[in-house]
């Protein structure tokens, strides 16, 4: 009778032990999907009316953010910043694009992912503010609170610029901005409902214009070239890890194959992007089947 009380016991413990552990991993899981880092993302503007919304220009610099301490990347990553870089920043949350000048994406991405910070380099990077997350108010009101506070700071101007938003009477006034900016050699515009608060998700509120559409994959195989490409990349298979369209039927399914073979130098041939990596495409539409018709490579992304 003993041996089975304890062989009961034992197995009383061991029950207890598993649901404890069960509760914990439950309660890790919850505690990770709330503390997921989560930036305002855009959707794709399709003739939305933007009647009286603010219209800016969508710079193609590396996406920051100041979280009142530190410099985070979009996936939440501290960014390794010149001593002094970013002192004068205020201790209220900022979103914004870390850049330079129009077409000079690559550049800017190498200094910023610079992991050994060069202070000469980075002398070149501002940060250039379209929010302030934390703050009330519309999004001119939620701006405001940055300019009273690098009136009241001088200092923090030397690395800080605010957007300039421009408010569009109609649809048509916006896309002539947009088309504007794209002539100068910009990358598009962004169009953004005045009075909706901070969404840490991909809003309706907030829309690029942009003359092709763009979306990320992960690299799954690198592809030999033939012909004139013999001894170099072909093309690169990828598996898909989404598009940005904000309705099903716009978007690419995660985790289809397609490859890629227009876009890359003959540099980025001889030394192609590796296996696991994420590239940033752009295509023209999507096919009967969900993929992207006429894929062509960009950048690999680093952050």
């Amino acid at each position: 009778m003993r041996f089975f009380a304890l062989l009961i016991a034992a197995f009383l413990n061991f029950a207890l032990a598993a649901q404890s552990e069960n509760l914990n991993n439950a309660a890790s899981a919850d505690t990770a999907k709330k503390d997921k880092f989560e930036l305002l993302k855009l959707s794709e503007y399709k003739g939305q009316n933007v009647s009286g919304w603010l219209a800016s220009e969508k710079l193609d610099g590396v996406r920051a953010y100041w979280d009142g301490r530190n410099l985070l990347s979009r996936n939440g990553k501290i960014l390794a910043v010149p001593e002094g870089w970013s002192t004068y920043f205020p201790p209220f949350a900022i979103d914004g694009e870390l850049y330079t000048a129009r077409v000079e994406f690559e550049k800017i991405q190498s200094i910023v992912m610079d992991k050994t910070p060069n202070e000469v380099a980075w002398s070149e990077i501002k940060f250039y503010v379209f929010d302030v997350p934390e703050a009330s108010g519309g999004l001119l009101e939620r701006l405001s609170e940055l300019e009273k506070f690098i009136l009241q700071n001088p200092q923090a101007g030397q690395n800080l610029n605010i957007i300039k938003q421009v408010k569009v009477k109609d649809n048509a006034e916006f896309e002539a901005f947009a088309e504007a900016v794209i002539a100068k050699g910009g990358e598009g515009a962004v169009v953004r409902e005045p009075n909706a608060p901070y969404e840490r998700k991909r809003s309706k509120n907030a829309l690029k214009y942009k003359k092709f559409k763009d979306a990320e994959c992960e690299v799954t195989e690198v592809n030999a070239g033939t012909g004139k490409y013999t001894g170099l990349m072909g093309s690169v298979t990828y598996k898909s890890l989404g598009a940005a369209g904000s309705n099903p039927g716009e978007q690419i399914p995660y985790g289809v194959k397609f490859k890629v073979g227009s876009g890359f130098s003959d540099e980025e041939r001889a030394n192609p992007p590796k296996i696991g990596s994420v590239i940033t495409y752009k295509y023209q539409n999507l096919t009967a089947k969900g993929l992207p018709r006429f894929p062509i490579f960009l950048r690999v992304r680093e952050d």
